[in-house]
């Protein structure tokens, strides 16, 4: 796959958006931000602000004193912006060409932090001496929009600071152009300053300046040859420029390229490549083209070959952070798992709610969809049966010593000794848990026993219970479900309805039977049990009126051993409905006292790694990975 600039922009960016949005989840896992991550610092400052839709490079003209490199500089810039001069001019600080507008894009100060910018106004600015770093630079028209251009001090000078400087350029630029010459190429000072740009990686562009054209052709091979193997510098291109006073003075020197690889030991001498060559190579170009134009994308990618390395570097790039989320991924995954497979609240021995008042509810509901006559009969029967129980309650109570308790306080308190023994249960299997060599479980289980106390939790619950009103939350439990049972089978529920109607007539027969049966017994617990004698309120007391037994010969026997089973099946029904409400309001509670967010906690960070933004970076990775490999 050939390079393109634009394709790499594009998967830059979507590669930080992916890893952008990754990084709410290293908070949930306890992991560094990507803040201070070094390949993420490479993504986002340099990748991704010189691969985009302004993408530059910033190219310094490099080399030792008097071999042109102000010559080559304004060739760069289209017009004579540096001071020079047959003999020595001496530039003490580096100049700057900047492309119009680039300072409202970018800052000069983050791209040259070794310097002192200051505006450039006269060419002569940069001779001065100054102990100080100073960088000169202004705009001009003449600057291509993609390049920074930088003429800088002699490297070869024997004035330490300027050593010093060239130091500072070769660290901010781009790419660097080796002006070299026939007396050059091999001076000591020149060879350790590129020595150091070879160490650090540098693109390298060499330009032979000064040639004695065509009789050089057979010489620059072998210059090349010594300065490469001296510095370790691989130059990208190579261009030769000729020995021409009159069009260096006028901007109009003409660069050909040149082709050169390195000798090997079984190669042949290394010679100049033939003009017929695609691309560049052999023909003479305006050096501002080379790299506006024809050598930006390969000289940029080149420039930014460390980066892009380091990015999918195995152990300190994206692929060794992926596996960083991964393993602390799995590590919240065994923790949840661990959490998750034994249950903190085993509730076996819950209350039931009392049966006569369940059978109240399920009646008193009933009593709502009676209509006309039938609704009057019961009504009245049942304002009889309540006198009668309040006056046989009345002899009861007489003859005790003290009044029974309300089966609701006694339900409460029986429910109450259930919550007091869950709560032990969920303390003890919290301290297990934390016992059990989970590091991450047992840091977050010890904050939380730490953190909660358990008379607190008592205390709080024991509040919450007493304020309940457990008539009410019976009452919504049987009318949500006996509307779900006339929903689901109301065939049968229009049955029970028309016995109903027929029993009215029946309920003086059914006052003596119960005045007789009841004998010797309390009058409710007389009713209750004769109610429960009749197939339909066997299983729900729906119309308990009814199950005395005198409309149960209206019925067939099959359909009446099929509505008592459905209808079993529905009192069951209410009572695993109610005590499921019960257990669900310990359970929240319990999650919100006790445990918070930890389930949630360890699930959502558990998924981490294999999340949709985490699966999107690795295979963003490895098409990155494939693309530097071509």
């Amino acid at each position: 796959m050939s390079w393109d600039i634009a394709d790499f922009a594009q998967r830059s960016r979507a590669l930080a958006d992916s890893v952008r949005g990754l990084e709410p989840a290293l908070v949930r896992l306890g992991l560094p931000p990507l803040i201070g991550r070094e390949w993420f610092e490479l993504l986002e400052r340099k990748l991704l602000p010189q691969l985009g839709e302004n993408a530059f490079l910033v190219v310094a003209v490099t080399g030792g004193t008097n071999i042109g490199k102000s010559v080559v500089f304004n060739h760069l810039a289209g017009f004579r912006a540096s001071a020079s001069s047959p003999l020595a001019s001496g530039t003490k600080h580096p100049v700057c060409l900047v492309p119009e507008g680039f300072p409202e894009r970018q800052s000069l100060e983050a791209l040259f932090p070794s310097f002192k910018l200051i505006p450039w106004i006269e060419a002569a600015q940069a001779l001065q001496n100054s102990d100080e770093h100073l960088l000169f630079w202004r705009t001009h028209e003449s600057v291509p929009a993609n390049l920074l251009l930088l003429d800088t001090p002699d490297v070869d000078s024997d004035a330490q600071i300027n050593w010093q400087r060239a130091d500072a350029v070769r660290q901010s630029a781009d790419v660097l152009i080796a002006v070299l010459t026939q007396q050059k190429y091999n001076d000591a000072a020149v060879k350790q300053f590129f020595r150091r740009a070879a160490a650090e990686d540098k693109a390298v562009v060499v330009v032979f300046n000064q040639c004695e054209l065509p009789d050089d052709e057979a010489y620059w091979p072998l210059w090349l040859k010594t300065f490469s193997a001296e510095t370790g510098v691989l130059p990208e291109y190579i261009y030769l420029a000729p020995n021409n006073r009159p069009a260096a003075e006028a901007i109009t020197l003409e660069f050909s390229e040149r082709q050169w690889s390195p000798p090997t030991e079984s190669s042949a001498e290394s010679t100049p490549a033939a003009a017929e060559q695609p691309g560049c190579l052999g023909q003479s170009v305006r050096l501002q083209d080379v790299f506006a134009r024809f050598r930006f994308a390969d000289i940029k990618r080149r420039t930014l070959r460390g980066s892009l390395s380091r990015l999918a570097d195995e152990q300190t790039g994206v692929p060794g952070f992926l596996r960083e989320v991964a393993a602390r991924s799995a590590e919240f995954r065994t923790a949840a798992d661990l959490l998750t497979a034994h249950e903190l609240a085993e509730v076996d021995d819950w209350p039931a709610p009392p049966t006569a008042l369940m059978i109240a509810a399920v009646r008193a509901w009933w009593a709502t969809h009676r209509e006309g006559w039938s609704a009057k009969v019961h009504g009245v029967y049942d304002v009889i049966g309540q006198t009668m129980w309040k006056g046989v309650s009345t002899v009861r109570d007489w003859w005790q010593t003290a009044p029974p308790p309300e089966p609701w306080e006694l339900y409460r308190a029986r429910e109450w000794d259930a919550v007091v023994r869950t709560v032990g249960k969920v303390y003890s299997k919290l301290e297990w848990l934390s016992e059990l060599g989970n590091s991450l479980l047992k840091t977050r289980l010890e904050q939380l026993l730490a953190g909660t106390s358990r008379v607190e939790l008592l205390r709080r619950l024991e509040s919450d219970h007493r304020s309940l009103d457990f008539a009410a939350l019976l009452n919504e439990t049987v009318t949500v479900e006996l509307q779900s049972f006339r929903t689901e089978n109301p065939q049968l529920f229009g049955l029970i309805k028309r016995l109903d109607e027929a029993s009215a007539a029946a309920r003086p027969a059914l006052s003596v039977v119960l005045v007789f049966t009841g004998v010797g017994l309390p009058l409710g617990e007389a009713a209750t049990q004769l109610a429960s004698h009749g197939i339909m309120s066997a299983a729900m007391h729906v119309v308990g009126d009814v199950a005395a037994g005198t409309a149960v010969a209206t019925v067939g026997d099959a359909a009446a051993l099929h509505g008592a089973g459905y209808l079993q099946a529905k009192f069951h029904r209410l009572q695993s409905a109610f005590l499921t409400r019960r257990a669900a309001w310990l359970a929240e509670r319990l999650q919100q006292h006790v445990l918070g967010t930890l389930a949630t906690d360890l699930q959502a960070a558990a998924a981490v790694g294999q999340s949709p933004e985490f699966r999107a970076i690795e295979t963003q990775a490895r098409d990155w990975a494939t693309l530097l490999q071509e």
